[in-house]
This record gives structure tokens, sequence and C-alpha cells, in this order.
């Protein structure tokens, strides 16, 4: 018997029994839950991580929804368990999926919802950052002040990369990566036009082995799958420049970490500014010793706006398929669910597999009519 976990209620007399297995920024999404009659159960364990025998806990003999996150491993155990109960929907908060078994969801009637159309420019902004901090070392030197070793100006301090003048490439030019691009266009186009340079131009290269070559900055935002696996790996970190500066803010197992570490070490005026990881929470051994790599920890969307908005449009997804609503027709276009002086369409924000199982439920139709 699974061991209880700690939660605290909402609307305990609620009709629909959702959980959520992480406590969410705002209340936006909590409200929003019970107005529609939902008893709302937020698990409030210590843990970073939860495991599948905590979620089964959580999920208990009857539960219409769950909202979790990209964390946990939702595969046939915890889709057979949520089914069992009675569950019609999870989400995650989050707009990726690789932790989701979409198959096993399927197999047992799940819809999977995530969190598209909100993090786009969150993201792509902490993108700019670290090519920015990465250039100029200002990690770095911010260590270097609070340890107390300043002691006055020299040449050759803290020496970084003049962005002015140099090549951007990005590998993955979807919403994210387009919103990229017009940032660190932008932080120059002006300037150089009221001055009369000559302007940034752009042009789609021939292949990501063209992007590696030329460019000084690459950033990364290509999906995760089978094809973009250790995109990055020994040989393609090869082909960039000695002083080239590489951004993760997509998907961890898209660089072959491993190969990272030992590039770093045998060229130290090659910068990273990485924000996943191949193995999260951890790190391959030695890349925290390298002081030519920025980490942090996995906060691309950690702005309150969006954080607020996944969580709202997570429920959402839930609190749809509950009710029974349609699946929005653009996914990407979210603004009317996160309008807080207004109600929200009756509708899914986003389920990533609404067309398999609105087969199967055809499916399931033409087979009963043809018993009767």
């Amino acid at each position: 018997m699974a061991k209880p976990v700690s939660i605290e209620v909402w609307n305990p007399n609620g009709k629909y029994r959702v959980i959520s297995t992480k406590p969410m920024p705002g209340t936006r999404w909590i409200n929003l839950l019970v107005e529609q009659g939902c008893r709302v159960e937020i698990c409030t364990e210590k843990k970073t991580i939860l495991s599948v025998e905590d979620i089964i806990a959580l999920i208990g003999d009857k539960c219409d929804g769950v909202i979790g996150q990209l964390t946990e491993d939702w595969g046939d155990t915890l889709f057979s368990a949520l089914s069992r109960a009675g569950g019609k929907a999870f989400s995650n908060m989050a707009v990726g999926y690789n932790n989701v078994d979409v198959n096993a969801a399927n197999k047992y009637g799940v819809a999977v919802g995530n969190t598209p159309g909100v993090l786009t420019e969150t993201t792509a902004e902490l993108a700019a950052s670290l090519s920015l901090a990465a250039a100029r070392r200002i990690v770095e030197a911010d260590e270097f002040m609070r340890g107390g070793l300043y002691d006055g100006w020299l040449p050759n301090l803290f020496v970084g990369n003049l962005l002015k003048g140099q090549t951007v490439g990005v590998i993955g030019a979807g919403r994210i990566g387009s919103a990229y691009a017009r940032m660190m266009v932008e932080a120059y186009g002006e300037f150089l036009k009221a001055n009369g340079e000559k302007p940034v131009t752009w042009k789609r290269a021939s292949s990501m082995d063209e992007v590696l070559r030329e460019a000084d900055v690459i950033s990364l935002h290509p999906i995760l799958d089978k094809t973009t696996y250790h995109l990055v790996n020994k040989e393609r970190l090869a082909m960039m420049k000695k002083e080239a500066i590489l951004v993760n803010c997509s998907r961890g197992p898209v660089v072959d970490e491993v190969a990272l570490v030992e590039h770093l070490k045998a060229n130290p005026m090659f910068r990273v500014g990485l924000d996943v990881f191949e193995d999260e929470p951890y790190m391959k051994p030695g890349l925290a010793d390298q002081k030519n790599a920025i980490v942090v920890p996995h906060i691309a969307s950690a702005s309150k706006w969006t954080r607020e908005g996944m969580a709202t449009l997570a429920a959402l997804n839930v609190l749809g398929k509950i009710k029974g609503y349609p699946v929005w027709s653009n996914p990407n276009q979210v603004e009317p669910f996160l309008n807080e002086n207004a109600p929200p369409p009756a509708a899914c924000p986003s389920i990533v597999n609404a067309k398999v199982l609105s087969r199967f439920t055809s499916l399931k139709a033409v087979s009963m009519g043809s018993e009767y």
C-alpha cells in the first residue's frame, strides 16, 4: 500500500477531484477549478521530484484529472492508475512532454495537455541573457568581486567578446528561436540604423553545419526526439569557432554533455550558457568546474507572468476534459485564457493527443454500432 502524502485541500466538497503534484504559482488556476465545482488537492510533500509511488498515492481511488510536472515519469503505470480512478486528463505544466508516454495515455484514453504559447518570449529572453553573459564573462566577474579578489583595474581583466558585427546562429528557428533572433537583432538594429551604419542582415543557412562553422554565437531551440538527441556532439563541437558561444535553452539531451565538458577543457575561450542538462537535475562530471560555462537551473520560463500562465493553462486543460469542452484551435494563441478580466473560453488550451483520442472514440462508436 502506498504511503500517504501530505496535501492542501481547496473546496473539499467539490464534485470533481483534481490533484496537482506540486504547488504552482498564483491562485487564479485554483480559483478557476473551484468555481467549476472541483475539489483541488495540492501535494505539499517536501520533495523536489515525486516518485511514481507518491503519485499513485495522490491519485487514490477516485481522481478526475492530474496536473503534473516535467520531472515526473508519466508512463503505463501512472496512466493505468489514473484510468482506474476514473481520470480523464493529465496536463504537464510545461510545453515539452518528453516525460510522458503518450502512447500509454492513448491506451487508457487519457488526454495529455501541455502549455505552449506562453513561454516564447521569456525563454527567448533567457537565451539572449545567457548569450550576453557568456560573451562578457559576467558570472566569472561577479564571483571574482564577491570573493574579494578585485584590487584594481587591469588591461586583461575578464576580457570577453564584442558581439557587434558578429554572426548569431539559431538552430531550431521555431517560435522561441525566432523570438531569440529578433531580440538579438533589435539589440543593435535601431542603433546601427540611427548612426548610419551597415544594418543587421539575416539569411537561412543551407545546413546546420554551416551555422556551426560560421556563427560566433549559437542558440539551440529544437524539439527533442530521436533525430535531435546529441545533435551537438564531439564532431560538431569541433566544427565551431574556438571562441564561439553555445547556448542551450531547449532540452538537455540535445547536447552530448560529456563531449561538451571535454571541449570546454580543451578550449578555454569557448563558452556555453546552459539552462538544461542531459541528466537533470544532475550535471555530467566536470561541467560545474568549468569557468567557461554558465549553468542555471532550468529557469527559462521563470518569469512571474509566464509561470502563472502555465499553471492556468494546465488547469484549464484538465478542467476542459472533465467538462467535455472542445480543444482550442490554436494552442500558440492563448491570450484569451490568460486575461484575468474575463472568463476563459470553454475549451482545452492544448491537448497533444486530441486527434488520436478522437479517432479511438470514433472507432469505438463504429464498433459498438456494428454489434447491434
